[in-house]
């Protein structure tokens, strides 16, 4: 019998958090914003289901280029091309580098 090929195959570790992160989600990453133009860090956050992007984007460094409703529209590569996801603040960090 074949796997399934849902939208979360094979990312229970990427799902997973340390036992210190655990629980509600901390306010300031709820209210972070960002500027246009700026980089930052895709992290899937599993506390918080909605807005999340595909796993094959997480750990990504991405550029914000617009926000749209709560979420922002960040242009991230994929490949030789880029790709523009929406993702929520809950996902994204600021880069530092």
């Amino acid at each position: 019998m074949t796997g399934s090929k849902g939208y979360f195959t094979g990312a229970r570790g990427l799902l997973k958090k340390p036992t210190r992160e655990k629980g509600k989600l901390n306010i300031s990453k709820l209210l972070a914003n960002y500027e246009i133009g700026s980089r930052v860090i895709i992290k899937m956050d599993s506390s918080v289901q909605k807005s999340l992007p595909h796993k094959r984007f997480h750990g990504k460094i991405g550029i914000v280029l617009e926000k749209r409703g709560r979420g922002y529209v960040v242009k991230v590569p994929k490949g030789e091309s880029f790709s523009h996801i929406i993702v929520r603040s809950e996902h994204l960090e600021p880069y530092r580098g």
